[in-house]
């Protein structure tokens, strides 16, 4: 059962999320953060496959503060251009920005227990930040996070165990920068996959079956191992 519910960061901005409700009694809570395509099918079936697997799933609109809050894009390099500039609107918010509307979801989510975090692409990157800021997370699990592997993003500390997984062929993020995160986060447990960026999702060319099955197997045993 999924529907779209209105929340409310603690500055009082209200922001729509998607929310993916499991059959029967959740095992813990999840938070999706998007890619910079908006809260789309692909964003919503990825919510909705974390559901099936048992998690109350919160997927919010992370565009929302400038205006955007029902994107829905696709994949074309048009749809990547207009992506790619409301990020950089967001991204340009003061802080905490849109880290204040990341907490509202974990909070809502953690009426199922403890709450892990996935997100893809800028979601990744995201995600890889509220590790280090957001509270009530219990375990954080970026892919393919377009600048986590920068120095300024590097030097973040997480505060849960992390999971990141990356590809070998990603020209977004190359491999030697890879290696400087693991270097400076033994911490994180590392996956590089033979794939280029954008490999889970099925929407792009890019995807690449065999490597978001195993990430998804293991982000799966992930949660299991730190939400329940």
């Amino acid at each position: 059962m999924s529907e779209t519910i209105t929340l409310k960061a603690a500055d009082g901005h209200s922001f729509p999320a998607y929310v993916a409700k499991p059959a029967g009694k959740a095992k813990g809570g999840i938070v999706v953060l998007q890619e910079i395509f908006g809260v789309n099918a692909h964003i919503r079936a990825v919510a909705d496959g974390y559901a099936a697997a048992g998690y109350l799933v919160v997927a919010p609109a992370t565009f929302s503060r400038i205006g955007k809050g029902d994107v829905q894009l696709g994949y074309t390099e048009s749809d990547m251009k207009e992506g790619f500039g409301y990020k950089g609107a967001v991204e340009a918010l003061p802080a905490p920005g849109v880290m204040a509307d990341i907490q509202a979801a974990v909070d809502h989510a953690a009426q199922a227990g403890k709450v892990g975090i996935v997100g893809y692409c800028w979601g990744g990157l995201l995600t890889w930040r509220s590790a280090a800021q957001v509270k009530g997370l219990s375990a954080a699990a970026p892919y393919y996070g377009g600048g986590m592997t920068m120095p300024e993003e590097i030097a973040r500390q997480p505060r849960v165990p992390v999971l990141a997984h990356f590809g070998e062929q990603d020209h977004w993020i190359p491999l030697d920068t890879v290696e400087a995160f693991k270097k400076a986060h033994p911490e994180v447990a590392v996956h590089v996959y033979p794939a280029h960026h954008g490999f889970n999702c099925d929407h792009r060319g890019s995807y690449d079956e065999a490597s978001a099955k195993l990430a998804r197997e293991r982000t799966l045993a992930f949660f299991a191992q730190h939400i329940g």
